[in-house]
């Protein structure tokens, strides 16, 4: 065959290939929620890092960094404390000016649309509230920044005082009661609130369809409770940018790989205008 004779083969800029490829994603996402009226949101760290805070586990995480500390050594140990305090102190400028994002603002309409069951998050920064979810709304797995509390008498507090205290003492705060105060999430080696994974479990029991915001899915007990709606045969979607360890899980109906902010907020959109 001379050159004359070779087919003329149509390139796609890749912008608009990408592009096409964005909106039948969206389309199937659309037709999802359009469907469901029972929705478990299950989101990550990967909703929240464009507000400007920073991932534990990903490539340039917090963890690649420092060590986290562990329940036991905080509770047991003055060094231990010091350093967890140090570690929040450092994030707290973070989680102080950061705003909801898009993604966040769509879980708020799809519940004021009356189709969330609940809301699910790993995340600790709170934005979830600050949005607008309600508190009968969202579960809130690993706990929360916005709040101290004592690990003796369970008294929570505003923080703002006390990592104040801590920047200009550099001592780990204690309670009036005389136990150590720690911010209000859930530490390596601490038990889930038995309340919050009750909630979140019945949740998983009563939804029509389940989708992973953000989310590698590795961390347990929180990552069994997307697992635990899926395998009731209920539609199963999970969008993360990077591998996730439900990707080849067999409750698998769609796997997005893209950045969560560019999918979810208009498949939300277009499915609460038809």
């Amino acid at each position: 065959m001379s050159n004359d004779e070779i087919p003329e083969i149509p390139i796609w800029p890749i912008g608009q290939r990408m592009s096409q490829q964005v909106e039948k994603q969206i389309e199937e996402l659309t037709g999802l929620i359009s469907g469901a009226s029972n929705i478990l949101l299950f989101t990550g760290a990967g909703i929240s890092t464009g507000s400007g805070i920073q991932d534990f586990r990903g490539p340039n995480g917090v963890w690649k960094k420092r060590n986290p500390v562990y329940y036991d050594d905080f509770m047991s140990s003055e060094t231990a404390r010091l350093e967890h305090w140090d570690q929040k102190l450092e994030a707290w400028p973070s989680f102080q000016k950061a705003r909801p994002t898009p993604c966040h603002l769509a879980a708020v309409d799809l519940e004021k649309a009356g189709k969330l069951e609940l809301l699910v998050t790993q995340n600790i920064d709170g934005l979830h509230s600050k949005a607008g979810t309600p508190v009968g709304k969202l579960v809130e797995i690993h706990g929360t920044n916005t709040l101290i509390e004592c690990q003796r008498c369970l008294r929570r507090c505003d923080p703002e005082p006390v990592f104040d205290a801590f920047a200009r003492t550099r001592t780990a705060p204690i309670c009036e009661c005389g136990g150590y105060l720690k911010p209000a999430t859930i530490s390596f080696g601490q038990s889930l609130n038995a309340r919050d994974l009750a909630k979140a479990e019945k949740a998983a029991g009563e939804s029509d369809l389940v989708i992973s915001l953000g989310s590698t899915l590795g961390v347990y007990p929180a990552a069994g409770i997307p697992a635990m709606a899926a395998q009731r045969g209920i539609p199963f979607v999970v969008i993360n940018q990077g591998p996730t360890d439900m990707d080849d899980a067999e409750f698998l109906t769609l796997r997005i790989e893209a950045d969560v902010q560019e999918l979810f907020p208009p498949a939300v959109s277009r499915s609460l205008c038809r």
